[in-house]
């Protein structure tokens, strides 16, 4: 099991049911996640009706995995999916020149030798970030065919998407930039959420409790 063998570390057991709590204290019914997250919904959900079993009643919602139609995004490098830690992924904070580097670094076809020959679209990342991000998807279906037939070269692809990217991030980067500079009313925007994620979150805490006969001391 990932390489524990007999050693299992305490995190691995503990970490589904903490992302339970984090699910489940805020009632949340609709979670946005990876196709590979999937899982986790579902074992919150096995918790959520064991405890509304014990209750008696609806006390806590399901809750939905909400993934998109590309559920998992993978690294630039195609090996896996994206990851800062692995250092296969492009930040949200990423400068045109970072994102023009990743792009260029993104991996395609490697049959794909010259602009003539025939590519491969399935595995290839630069037509999985198309899928995900370009608006236009005719566009992208029109480059699909030209790819698979023979004739254009990744070079043009590759700009295509990192014309969507740079438009895509340039607004994120420059709000990130300014509120960058303004970092009591950041502070003062937490501290604001935090108290009431806390007010949430105690009374999810004291209905369970009160519905399981729990009681505090």
């Amino acid at each position: 099991m990932r390489g524990f063998e007999r050693d299992i570390p305490a995190g691995f057991l503990c970490y589904p049911v903490a992302q339970a709590a984090d699910i489940t204290a805020f009632r949340a019914s609709v979670v946005p996640v990876g196709e590979d997250q999937a899982p986790m919904i579902e074992q919150t959900n096995e918790i959520v009706r064991r405890i509304n079993r014990q209750v008696g009643r609806r006390l806590l919602p399901e809750a939905e995995a909400m993934i998109p139609a590309t559920g998992r995004l993978p690294g630039i490098d195609g090996r896996a999916k994206m990851s800062k830690s692995l250092g296969n992924n492009i930040a949200l904070s990423a400068s045109p020149g970072e994102i023009r580097e990743a792009v260029r670094k993104m991996y395609t076809d490697p049959r794909h030798v010259r602009a003539s020959d025939p590519g491969q679209v399935e595995g290839n990342v630069v037509f999985t970030y198309l899928d995900a991000f370009a608006e236009d998807q005719a566009e992208v279906e029109e480059l699909k065919a030209r790819y698979r037939a023979g004739g254009l070269g990744d070079v043009k692809v590759k700009k295509r998407l990192e014309d969507i990217l740079q438009a895509l991030l340039a607004p994120v980067r420059e709000r990130r930039h300014r509120l960058a500079r303004d970092q009591s009313h950041v502070l003062a925007e937490l501290r604001k959420g935090t108290e009431r994620a806390k007010e949430v979150t105690q009374a999810t805490l004291d209905e369970v409790k009160a519905g399981l006969g729990l009681f505090s001391f």
